[in-house]
C-alpha cells in the first residue's frame, strides 16, 4: 500500500496564483499564458488553478485587477502632495519622465491589459476603473474635464517615453503639460 502524501496547508494559494499569473504575463504575455505554466510557476498542482478560479479568464481578470490596483496606488501616492496647478505640473512632469514609477515589467503587463481590453469587455471594466481612479486623483485639484485631458496626455507621453530610444527631454515634456494645464512652464 502506498502512502498518501500529506496535504499541504496553503491558505494563501489563491493569492499566490494571482501574483504568479501577473509574473507569467510579464514574462510570456497573454499569448504564452497557460494554466500549466501558472501551476508550475506557483509550484502547485494543475488542478489548483481550476479549483480556485472558474477558468483561466477568471484568473486573468484577477491578475489584471491586482496589477491595475497596484499601479493606481502608485499614482495616488505620487500626486498626494499636489495642491495647485503649479505643483500638478511638477508632479505630472516627474511622473511621465519616470515612467509612472513603473518598471519595464510593469509596463509590459499594462500594455498586455490594454490590448486584451480592446477585445474583452470584462477587461475593459478593469481599465475603466483604473482610469477613473487616476482622474479622481487629479480631480482633487483639477476640474473633471481638465483631469481627463491631463490623464490622457500623461498616458500618451509616458507611452512615448517608455517605447522610444530617444525619450523627450524634461523641458519638452514640461512644455506640453504646461499647455494642457494652462500654466507657465
Amino acid at each position: 500500500m502506498t502512502a498518501t502524501p500529506p496535504r499541504r496547508h496553503d491558505p494563501d494559494r489563491r493569492d499566490r496564483l494571482v501574483d504568479v499569473t501577473v509574473d507569467v504575463i510579464a514574462e510570456h504575455g497573454l499569448a504564452g499564458l497557460t494554466a500549466r505554466r501558472i501551476a508550475t510557476a506557483a509550484d502547485v498542482p494543475l488542478g489548483s488553478v481550476t479549483y480556485h478560479f472558474a477558468g483561466l479568464d477568471d484568473l486573468v481578470r484577477a491578475a489584471f485587477t491586482r496589477h491595475a490596483e497596484r499601479m493606481a496606488e502608485v499614482f495616488r501616492a505620487h500626486f498626494a502632495g499636489v495642491t495647485d496647478r503649479a505643483s500638478m505640473l511638477d508632479a505630472a512632469t516627474d511622473f511621465v519622465l519616470q515612467g509612472h514609477g513603473a518598471s519595464n515589467r510593469e509596463w509590459a503587463i499594462a500594455y498586455e491589459l490594454y490590448l486584451a481590453a480592446m477585445r474583452d469587455p470584462a477587461l475593459r471594466q478593469i481599465t475603466e476603473a483604473w482610469m477613473r481612479s487616476s482622474r479622481d486623483t487629479l480631480q482633487r485639484v483639477l476640474e473633471p474635464e481638465l483631469a481627463r485631458a491631463l490623464d490622457g496626455v500623461m498616458e500618451g507621453l509616458t507611452m512615448h517615453a517608455t517605447l522610444t530610444t530617444a525619450p523627450p527631454t524634461r523641458e519638452e515634456t514640461r512644455t506640453v503639460l504646461a499647455r494642457v494645464l494652462d500654466v507657465q512652464p
